[in-house]
């Protein structure tokens, strides 16, 4: 019986048995037209890529060098808004902006911390406007009061020093006394304590809306326990540091009283609960 042969149940490769014409023999297989020419167009389409990425880098450098150049681009105009104390050409010098300068340099964020670190500065802000011109908005602090720390100087309401006063004023509110220089050195970055004290209470002091206020010429604050008032006329008044609306009432009346009688008054204290004493422990 004749077994059956399979490719696995051989072992060794089997040959060409088919004879080769001399023609197949000698045959080369060559590229035709077609094959060349899409060749061709691939080379072609990756050079022009190449240039094309090269152009546009080019392209773009010229075009920044231009922008940050250019004439066209130079800030011709700086408007500032919002100034009533300080005059434009010294928010300008302050932001360090000046004409010419390219628009495209123009770094808002840093000109406006130029500017609110400027005391006499609360807030600012820079809009650049295409293509040549920069606006600056400003907010001033505004003077509050004056503190007397060795020399007088403005403060604003949150405490902050606006500036150093050498001229004869008559300010607003009651004067605030008892800081010290150094103190008030750091108000800028720290406000104190003691002054926002004095400065709730003359505003405590302003809302009654009465004579009062014109009274009061001085806030001393050197003392740890509690503020100390003094009249235009000299009178030391002790006033605590809680009720201040009532205990200003009961000032204003006292005030009335003692106006009319001859006897002078040096001292007024109102820290005692339905008591005002007098001085030498005279008592109403």
């Amino acid at each position: 019986m004749m077994a059956l042969l399979s490719p696995r149940s051989v072992g060794h490769a089997y040959g060409d048995v088919g004879d080769r014409l001399p023609l197949i023999e000698r045959q080369r297989v060559r590229r035709g037209p077609a094959q060349r020419a899409r060749r061709l167009r691939r080379r072609l389409r990756a050079a022009l890529i190449g240039l094309g990425g090269a152009g546009a880098l080019a392209g773009g450098v010229l075009t920044v060098h231009f922008a940050l150049t250019s004439p066209r681009f130079a800030v011709a105009a700086i408007d500032v808004r919002g100034v009533s104390r300080l005059s434009p050409a010294a928010v300008v010098q302050a932001a360090g902006l000046a004409p010419g300068e390219n628009f495209f340099r123009v770094d808002g964020s840093e000109i406006v911390r130029r500017l609110e670190a400027f005391p006499e500065i609360r807030r600012a802000d820079v809009i650049r406007s295409w293509p040549n011109r920069v606006t600056i908005l400003v907010e001033e602090r505004r003077p509050f009061t004056l503190v007397h720390a060795g020399r007088l100087h403005w403060i604003d309401e949150e405490g902050v020093p606006v500036g150093e006063e050498r001229r004869a004023v008559v300010p607003p509110a009651p004067v605030i006394s008892g800081l010290t220089p150094d103190e008030l050195a750091v108000m800028r970055e720290r406000p104190s304590p003691r002054a926002r004290l004095a400065i709730h209470l003359i505003r405590t002091l302003l809302r009654t809306g009465s004579a009062l206020a014109a009274q009061i010429s001085e806030i001393d604050v050197s003392r740890a326990d509690d503020p100390v008032l003094y009249t235009v006329d000299g009178v030391e008044v002790r006033i605590g540091t809680d009720n201040w609306e009532s205990r200003l009432a009961r000032l204003e009346g006292v005030l009335g009283q003692i106006a009319t009688t001859p006897e002078p008054v040096s001292a007024i204290d109102l820290r005692f609960r339905d008591q005002v004493v007098l001085n030498g422990g005279a008592s109403r």
